[in-house]
């Protein structure tokens, strides 16, 4: 517990002063939506910087709650930020910051307990440093759903490791008010349930029904708010292609979508968007190998409840990375990758500790690029 909270704090601290110096050192972009927005909390663009973007939409839903085409971002990060801005005499920055950083860090904690159950003692700190180093990881202090999203999920988790279902139950529906991705937290839960000796899984009873239809009723319950509220209750997904980044609302399978970015690659004019798809191809081809590769390392491994645990997490961590591509692109996979927690599984557990230091190494350097980047309003993921 100590150490991630220590590591946190360093990490935490490591985001700002990178903000601050890429204030100073690179030239603005910013040319986003309401980014006047940002100059009415009078503070310092360092710090405002960190709502660049989707986080401006989130002020906005919490502020004024939503417009035309805003139904893509999830209710429950704004709606929260709207609560806890009581407690700072209305400001949504300073709740929203707070609420992403606390979130964060005590998702932190719950992460390096859960990781303990499954590995070495030795290899935790390492998964827990990969996570925290990834390079697009300064989007869980942000002020982006990631901090939030990853408490839900990981005290999902954690607690369905405990037995303890109510709250299995609650984390779960809340992950899946939060973004899209919680839903299929029913992947982990099934193998769980499947390799439970416990009298909850003997038949379908209703406990087991409730765990596994936890997720799925929280987003059918935004469903149904879009179909009162908008008579369309995937507006959600429909709306995508309203925000850039060239999504599409018909299937395009992987193939089609390499194939789009090696035209990129080898034809596109080369400046910052053109660096960009390299990145995002590289993120996504990197993370998801490492996945199959742990896939086959689990399915190597003898019949246990480890296993049931470590599949349903590698399935969840593929679906993650994978349902984004359906929309023909790679573009965010940076930022979704966070997600994919058997990657940092993977990594933690790497015998060589100076191949791991030469990890580390490189996601910390490219953290410090990408978040120097964002705040000064190039988008990165």
């Amino acid at each position: 517990m100590y150490f991630s909270v220590f590591a946190f704090i360093i990490w935490r601290l490591l985001t700002l002063f990178v903000s601050y110096v890429a204030q100073r050192t690179i030239p603005y972009l910013g040319f986003f939506p309401y980014g006047e927005i940002l100059e009415g909390f009078h503070l310092p663009s360092w710090l405002t910087g960190f709502a660049n973007f989707d986080g401006l939409h989130y002020l906005r839903i919490a502020t004024d709650g939503y417009s035309q085409y805003e139904q893509a971002f999830f209710p429950l990060y704004p709606l929260l930020i709207k609560l806890i801005s009581y407690f700072f005499r209305g400001n949504m920055f300073a709740a929203a910051f707070v609420l992403s950083s606390v979130s964060f860090l005590i998702g932190l904690t719950l992460f390096f307990k859960l990781a303990s159950k499954f590995q070495k003692k030795e290899n935790t700190p390492w998964t827990l440093l990969f996570l925290l180093l990834f390079p697009t990881a300064f989007y869980f202090g942000a002020l982006y759903t990631e901090g939030l999203f990853f408490l839900l999920v990981i005290a999902s988790l954690y607690f369905l490791q405990e037995k303890k279902y109510i709250y299995v139950c609650i984390f779960s529906f809340l992950a899946s008010t939060t973004r899209l991705i919680g839903v299929f937290l029913i992947v982990p839960f099934f193998f769980s349930l499947i390799t439970s000796k416990e009298e909850l899984v003997k038949k379908l009873n209703f406990k087991s029904v409730a765990l596994l239809l936890s997720p799925c009723i929280g987003l059918l319950t935004y469903v149904g708010y879009l179909w009162i509220s908008t008579g369309d209750p995937l507006i959600f997904f429909n709306a995508q292609p309203k925000f850039g980044a060239n999504r599409s609302t018909h299937l395009i399978l992987l193939p089609q979508v390499y194939y789009r970015y090696f035209k990129i690659i080898f034809t596109a004019a080369h400046n910052f968007q053109w660096v960009m798809s390299l990145v995002e191809m590289c993120f996504f081809s990197i993370v998801f190998v490492v996945l199959i590769l742990d896939l086959f390392s689990i399915m190597k491994m003898k019949r246990n409840e480890n296993k049931a645990f470590f599949l349903g997490l590698n399935l969840f961590s593929l679906i993650n990375v994978l349902l984004p591509t359906l929309t023909g692109t790679f573009s965010s996979i940076p930022r979704y990758a966070l997600f994919s927690l058997s990657f940092f599984f993977y990594l933690g557990g790497i015998k060589s500790k100076m191949i791991k230091s030469v990890i580390a190494l490189l996601f910390l350097t490219g953290q410090i690029i990408l978040l120097s980047l964002f705040v000064q309003g190039y988008f990165v993921g």
